[in-house]
């Protein structure tokens, strides 16, 4: 009889073999050697950080921007949806074609058009040229996560993949934290488009550094299933526990980008920090936050495994109600306590950030490897089209609508920038809310994912 705590090998064993372990993991060392993939995570990393320092780049110009094209925060938001939406639809093709073509030459040409685009941002002279260079950047940023996390996948085994996605995914905190720390201050001191320009020049050193990698195999990292293993792409959609890790990202993706877009005007306007100060300390409280998120999501998702199959998905969910009331207590702090603000808000952040070395492994779990860009990708777009696209637009407009609100309430016919920082203000009391239903719906996959894990380790045994 199979025992449910066995690992993958212990299943593919004869009857009457002796258990390897106790924990529900393959440990096969990937072929490509330790110190290849460390070197390999390492780089990859590295083209991640810069996929969300330029992508954030805009956060701390929120402020110059709207001013310089005479802009409302619907418009603001606006910007960050469009890139999204095209980010999330050009994703799949990406994705298909991370599982079928060379994962190298797809990063390599992705970076090349987005670090090219960035920098041609510093030339727009009209918000519609913005919005075009923002939406070429889009499209090539669209390479990175599906072919990134399929490589990733391919070199760790199970049991130490948690630490692997979470490390890369550590780009996301670090990679806003250098946005802020570093275009903030530029901005100030030589104007935003000089941000642009310089967000784009890491594109140079990590393009040859990319091209000396040796690209693994697919499936190289598992025990128990040939590189050849060809699985339906149509059966994703028959993995329950997939719809609500896709449903969760959408959620936490909507926070993720109000908080990127919004949070420094929101100190601005709210704190009366000045655009250096305020993205200089978001930047350090985001640093941080990911390396806190990089060591406790990495740490107890792997653990979590161990202990039992929904741990990770569990584990997740914790964390995320446990940010709500931090994220809560951040924005209802009073007018100049922007010390507070930022401690509690990145707090949140933190924890919430958790989640990509919780879930994304835990998405690895339940999916083939000749699949996994393909899932990535399918997830990507579902999360972006119905999460991140709406969490700009809906919080910018939002915060117009209170902002009207509130000048309509103080007599004046004309928006304050008093109104806009209460509409900013009270709009930003969705990211605690959303929270708190990203923790349910993770707790509801939680109820699923041993089934689909089980269901998926058979598919492959055939």
């Amino acid at each position: 009889m199979r025992d449910r705590c066995a690992t993958l090998e212990d299943r593919m064993q004869p009857a009457g073999a002796p258990a390897r372990s106790a924990v529900p993991l393959s440990t096969h060392q990937p072929e490509s050697g330790r110190l290849h993939a460390g070197y390999s995570l390492a780089v990859l990393f590295a083209i991640n950080l810069l996929n969300f320092y330029d992508r954030q780049t805009l956060g701390p110009l929120a402020e110059p921007i709207r001013k310089e094209f005479h802009l409302t925060d619907t418009q603001l938001g606006l910007l960050g949806t469009m890139f999204t939406i095209l980010y999330a639809v050009v994703g799949v093709p990406f994705g298909r074609l991370a599982d079928s073509w060379s994962r190298k030459k797809l990063l390599a040409l992705g970076m090349l058009v987005w670090s090219a685009l960035t920098a041609g941002a510093a030339l727009v002279t009209s918000y519609g040229m913005l919005v075009v260079t923002r939406l070429g950047v889009g499209v090539g940023e669209a390479v990175c996560a599906p072919a990134g996390t399929s490589w990733i996948g391919d070199l760790f085994p199970v049991s130490k993949r948690s630490r692997a996605l979470a490390f890369f995914m550590l780009a996301v905190p670090l990679g806003t934290a250098l946005s802020y720390m570093v275009s903030g201050p530029v901005a100030q001191a030589f104007g935003g488009r000089a941000s642009l320009v310089l967000a784009a020049l890491p594109a140079v050193l990590l393009t040859p550094a990319l091209i000396t990698l040796r690209e693994p195999r697919r499936g190289g990292s598992e025990s128990h299933v040939s590189a050849g293993h060809r699985v339906s792409a149509w059966s994703l959609l028959r993995i329950p526990t997939l719809w609500w890790i896709t449903a969760s990202g959408a959620l936490i993706n909507f926070n993720l980008y109000a908080l990127g877009t919004f949070l420094p005007a929101f100190v601005t306007r709210v704190h009366g920090l000045s655009i250096a100060r305020s993205a200089f300390w978001l930047g350090v409280g985001h640093a941080a936050a990911g390396v806190f998120a990089v060591l406790a999501g990495g740490w107890i998702g792997d653990y979590a495994i161990r202990k039992r199959q929904n741990g990770r998905m569990l584990s997740a969910a914790v964390m995320a109600l446990a940010a709500a009331p931090l994220a809560l207590w951040s924005v209802m702090q009073p007018a100049g306590s922007w010390g507070a603000t930022i401690v509690l808000m990145c707090s949140a952040y933190g924890l919430l950030n958790t989640y990509y070395g919780t879930v994304y492994s835990a998405l690895q779990d339940i999916v083939a490897p000749a699949l996994r860009g393909t899932a990535m990708s399918i997830y990507f777009m579902a999360m972006y089209l119905c999460g991140a696209s709406f969490g700009p637009l809906f919080t910018g407009r939002l915060s117009d609508m209170m902002a009207r609100r509130a000048a309509t309430m103080g007599g004046s016919s004309v928006i304050t920038e008093a109104a806009r920082a209460t509409g900013l203000q009270q709009a930003m009391l969705v990211i605690p809310v959303l929270s708190v239903g990203l923790a349910l719906v993770l707790f509801a996959g939680s109820r699923t994912v041993a089934r689909d894990m089980e269901a998926r380790d058979r598919q492959l045994e055939q």
